[in-house]
This record gives C-alpha cells, sequence and structure tokens, in this order.
C-alpha cells in the first residue's frame, strides 16, 4: 500500500551534489546527519563524475573511492588520490524522487490476494501463481495504452547509421535529432525502401553455397554448407545510406519555385527519415543524420526491468504467535516492476477477471459485471493519467481565435 519507506530526511537528501576539486582535499560531504541515509549505504549506491566523466569506485589499482558515514566529516565521499584542482565533481547519490506515486507489482500481488482470494470471497482459492501470471499481463496491457510508460534514449548516430533498438522496446513513439538549441526535429519513418536478406550467387546468378569461394576445388564438391549464405547489409541498404533522398534536400526542397503541387506531404520536410528492420532489431537512417544526436521514445511493457518473481516467507511475531508472511520480489535486488497508483484499482479488476473469465462453473453474470468494471476503471485510469489541468487547457483554448490556414 502507499506507505513511506523513507523519512523527509532520508528522502530529500538524496540526488545529485556538486563539488569543484582543489588538489588536496579528500573528503567531500553530502550530509551531516547520521539519519541522512539507512544503514548500509556504501559506494554502490552512488556514482561519481569527474567533468561528466563516470569514475570507477574499485579498478586494477584498487579502491579510488568510498562513501560511507563518519563523526568528522558526516556522509562523505573520500578519494584515495584528490581530485585535480578545477575538476567538476559529482556525487549523484541513488534517490526515490517521486516513488510515491507508484506502487510495485509485489504489492499489487499481495493486496489481491488479501482483498479477493479466500473464505467467503468472491475468489475461494488459488495459486500464487497464477495471481503473479494475470499481474504481469495487466501490467503489460496497460502499460501500451493507458500508463504514462514512454521511455526514451539518446545517442549520436555512427558513419554506419544504424542504431540498436533498446532492450525492453515494444514499440516506438517517435524519433527526433537535436539541433544546437536542444530543440527535438522530428524524423519521419519511410516505406520505400528495407533491408532484405542478401542471397550470395555465383557469377551464372546461381544461389551458392560455397562459404570461402575456394574456386579451385571441382564444383561438385564445392558446397561448404547446405543453407543459403545471408550477407550483413544488402545493396538496397548500401544504395540507400550512399545517398540523399530528394526530399532531405533543403537545397531542392523548394527548386521548383513552390510549383511542388503533387508532392506528397509525408515527404514535404528535409529532417530526415528511418526505418526499423525488426527482424535484426536495428534502425536505419538516412545519409543526413550522420553524427547527429537522435532522441528515440518508445513504449516499454513495463516488466523490462524483471528479471524474476519469486516468494520470500517471513515469520512476524513473538514465541507461538508467529504469523508466515509471503513477500513477493521481482526484479534484481528486489525492485520490481511498478505501477501508477492512478491505475491501480485498474489492475486489481483486471486480474479478477482474468481469473474469473477462465475458470469452469463461474456464473456469466459475475463474468460480465467484472469485464465491465474493468474497462470502467481502465477509463477512468485514463482520464487521471491524462493529467488534464484546467489552467492548461483555458491558456490553450485562447488560440481558438485565431486565424486558421491550411
Amino acid at each position: 500500500m502507499g506507505l513511506l519507506q523513507q523519512n523527509q530526511q532520508q528522502y530529500y537528501s538524496g540526488g545529485r551534489k556538486s563539488f569543484t576539486g582543489d588538489g588536496t582535499t579528500v573528503n567531500f560531504t553530502v550530509a551531516n546527519s547520521l539519519n541522512a541515509f539507512p544503514a548500509g549505504y556504501n559506494r554502490s549506491n552512488i556514482k561519481v563524475y569527474f567533468d561528466d566523466v563516470l569514475q570507477l569506485a574499485v579498478d586494477s589499482n584498487g579502491v579510488n573511492f568510498a562513501f560511507s558515514y563518519s563523526n568528522a566529516n558526516g556522509w562523505n565521499v573520500f578519494f584515495a588520490t584528490a581530485p585535480s584542482s578545477g575538476v567538476t565533481i559529482v556525487i549523484d547519490v541513488e534517490s526515490n524522487f517521486g516513488n510515491y506515486q507508484y506502487v510495485t507489482l509485489s504489492n499489487i500481488i499481495n493486496n489481491f490476494m488479501i482483498s479477493y482470494v479466500g473464505r467467503d470471497k468472491l475468489i475461494n482459492n488459488i495459486d500464487r501463481v497464477d495471481v503473479i501470471f494475470h499481474a504481469q499481463r495487466a501490467l503489460q496491457e496497460l502499460s501500451y495504452d493507458t500508463l504514462k510508460s514512454i521511455k526514451s534514449q539518446e545517442i549520436q548516430v555512427p558513419t554506419s547509421l544504424k542504431m540498436i533498438l533498446p532492450q525492453d522496446y515494444v514499440n516506438y513513439v517517435k524519433l527526433a535529432w537535436k539541433d544546437g538549441s536542444g530543440i527535438e526535429h522530428i524524423i519521419y519513418p519511410t516505406s520505400k525502401t528495407s533491408n532484405p536478406s542478401t542471397i550470395k550467387q555465383d557469377s551464372d546468378g546461381n544461389y551458392s553455397f560455397d562459404v570461402d569461394d575456394d574456386t579451385s576445388v571441382p564444383i561438385g564438391e564445392r558446397d561448404d554448407t547446405m543453407n543459403l549464405i545471408d550477407g550483413i547489409d544488402s545493396d538496397t541498404w548500401s544504395t540507400y545510406k550512399g545517398t540523399t533522398s530528394s526530399e532531405n534536400q533543403d537545397d531542392t526542397y523548394w527548386a521548383a519555385g513552390g510549383e511542388r503541387y503533387g508532392l506528397d506531404p509525408q515527404y514535404a520536410q528535409t529532417n530526415g527519415s528511418f526505418y526499423i528492420d525488426e527482424i535484426k532489431g536495428l534502425i536505419h537512417f538516412s545519409s543526413n543524420m550522420s553524427g547527429k544526436t537522435i532522441i528515440l521514445k518508445y513504449i516499454s511493457d513495463g516488466l523490462g526491468q524483471q528479471i524474476e518473481c519469486r516468494d520470500v516467507i517471513t515469520s512476524v511475531g513473538v514465541g507461538g504467535e508467529k504469523t508466515n508472511v509471503v513477500e513477493t520480489i521481482c526484479g534484481e535486488e528486489g525492485v520490481g516492476p511498478i505501477l501508477h497508483k492512478f491505475a491501480e484499482e485498474a489492475a486489481y479488476k483486471w486480474i479478477a477477471y482474468a481469473i474469473l473469465a477462465t475458470r469452469i462453473n463461474t456464473p456469466e453474470h459475475i463474468v460480465l459485471r467484472f469485464k465491465k468494471e474493468k474497462f470502467a476503471e481502465i477509463r477512468k485510469a485514463k482520464l487521471r493519467l491524462s493529467n488534464i489541468k484546467l489552467e492548461e487547457l483555458t491558456q490553450t483554448l485562447r488560440g481558438k481565435s485565431k486565424q486558421i490556414k491550411h
């Protein structure tokens, strides 16, 4: 449930602290109070940057810095060697800023088991693993079109004009390139090219199964493989990246003096183009994107940070009055998937409907009831997460008095 896991001091002491090296100081205080961070915080809970370059806590030469508490220096970072004079030191302490707006999937599962499962309740009994499965499915489906699940990556396009799809990628929202003012310019997809599988052929145009081109060997003995040989890049892709299509050239954009009446609007831009090779997991860019900073905004399913879920049973109580408490731990270090609290009730109704709809002997009116409740809660979650503010909407609607030209 929505219980605070930190006191206010621990919450607000996190974040980034900036210092400047003087060539002699080795201790940099992050917080003075012992209660600023929970016990057990160490160098694994922080990141240290010198002039925006991440530093290793431990390397082949030994320990470079440590993060701990002492009476003399409070919570501090101690460097084995004093940072150089003038260097900007940024200490990024692990924080949970804004985490109160979310509830973990582990808590969703626990709350559902308490509220919906048991004697004289809607679901008499069910295996916990079934609830975990339906909770994960609920999080996935809610992530696609209800939750604010847009993630982003920024890279500089290499000369290969390729970008690897993120590990937890499901679909893209938009791609853009950044100009010198930090403004994003949307890049549009092209459907007129691709990177098909290229098949190796011999001089006569026949499919070749000869890997090492050992032409000195008799033809009947040259086969090195029984599978078609697929090259790295197709000639189609090589040609596309080696030229700049007309819609992406500034000097030809208005070359006809405004007389390009038949121009397809999807090509009426000079920002560049891209296409996604779903099979190989790569984004291909047009040649004018080389060297530019690209921002990819994409949708994940909310489960990307999860590795596994396991039940941890803890005995709570004193003497013979002990109770076993089951906690579902998902992901690395117990940090599992999270869900916005605006959609928490939608998740419960989703799980309940999914369970009831897949069980035999469940009265149809009960199934239909929870189907309606599920859609109602999802609709309510969408409205809440749309984050419509009256003042902001009013300011936007003031533009309706302006003349719109097409």
